[in-house]
């Protein structure tokens, strides 16, 4: 079966990174520098950080979200879902081949992106978001279906998006906007970190109340999908439409949302209210402003607590900055190596290698 989420054009251009990060001690510190930029820009257009997700083999039936419900105890097999909607993601991208776009999209309007909780989509439970893209490009509105109004306030915080290929059952493979959050298990000893419990029940940890974010031996979030630039999936990012079934093109219901970004809320909060644009119906977030700054002073006493913010907060997403990998570890390693040599360059020696 076919797999997707890893693009094979210009391997030789890590090796080259690889190679030019070896032997940069012969080069002043700014050519390295911007050496290393040239290259990276070359990098993001040909190289993705997304992993790879087999098909599964066997035949998947699910026709309703009720039966993506069906398969809670095969998705979480270790606990809860708190916080690991991931596990929804992987579900349906390993069975992404077996359903038409429009299945496929609507498969991912039946759990909280924040929670992990299952959820039946409709009006009521859609709400619009304005998010930035992690690459720094700008923000990008689109849609979420939650469990509760809290995951409104958690998203504004913590959730960032980027892209990723899918392909469905026609072959035609599409670009997604997806929901993601930094990679917990950067730091996996916060998950046994105590903390105190926002509904007063006590002490406890993310491992105990959050047991299906698990990481691997080398720092990876198990079962985690992983969007382009690296971060963990966590829900899809719907476009106007996306989740009626009313397009075929994921781009151009991309567009539709950004249409949307520009209509203007209402002037004063009303949580509750249904907006409708272009056929769409949602509530916005800007109706919650008031209601996130009572969560956020009462200390998040509601929604999942602090379950999900704990978890995306252990290695929070900064617009424009890769995650850690290994591009970026030797990469930042040598540039540091080389500020360090401007330090004990003296006077005179400016033309000499690692000095400015």
């Amino acid at each position: 079966m076919a797999s997707y989420g890893c693009t094979c054009g210009g391997l030789l251009q890590p090796l080259y990174l690889i190679l030019l990060l070896a032997t940069s001690f012969l080069q002043p510190r700014s050519a390295l520098a911007n050496e290393i930029a040239q290259v990276s820009e070359q990098l993001a257009l040909t190289v993705t950080q997304a992993n790879e997700i087999a098909q599964v083999e066997e035949p998947w039936k699910g026709r309703v979200v009720n039966d993506l419900f069906a398969e809670y105890n095969n998705v979480f097999r270790h606990g809860n879902r708190n916080a690991a909607s991931h596990k929804w993601v992987r579900f349906l991208l390993e069975r992404s081949e077996q359903m038409t776009h429009e299945h496929l999209l609507y498969m991912f309007s039946g759990f909280c992106g924040v929670s992990g909780s299952p959820v039946r989509p409709s009006d009521y439970n859609r709400y619009r978001l304005r998010l930035d893209r992690v690459d720094g490009s700008g923000k990008v509105a689109g849609f979420f279906h939650y469990c509760c109004w809290p995951c409104v306030c958690d998203t504004q915080d913590f959730i960032r998006v980027d892209t990723r290929n899918v392909t469905a059952i026609d072959g035609i493979t599409r670009t997604y906007n997806f929901a993601v959050i930094g990679n917990p298990c950067n730091n996996a000893q916060e998950l046994q970190k105590p903390f105190k419990d926002a509904f007063g029940r006590g002490t406890s940890t993310l491992a105990h109340d959050a047991p299906e974010v698990r990481c691997g031996e080398n720092g990876e979030l198990l079962q985690a999908p992983m969007s382009d630039h690296g971060f963990v999936i966590i829900a899809m990012f719907f476009g106007a439409g996306d989740d009626n079934n009313n397009n075929d093109d994921n781009n151009n219901n991309n567009n539709d949302a950004l249409a949307l970004a520009d209509s203007e809320p209402q002037k004063s909060p009303q949580p509750g209210r249904i907006s409708e644009v272009g056929g769409v119906k949602f509530q916005d977030e800007f109706e919650f402003v008031q209601m996130c700054e009572d969560r956020k002073n009462n200390g998040y006493n509601s929604g999942m607590g602090e379950i999900f913010r704990k978890v995306a907060a252990i290695s929070p997403i900064e617009i424009g900055v890769p995650p850690q990998g290994v591009f970026g570890s030797l990469a930042s390693s040598r540039l540091a190596e080389g500020n360090a040599s401007d330090e004990e360059c003296s006077a005179g020696e400016e033309g000499k290698a690692g000095c400015r």
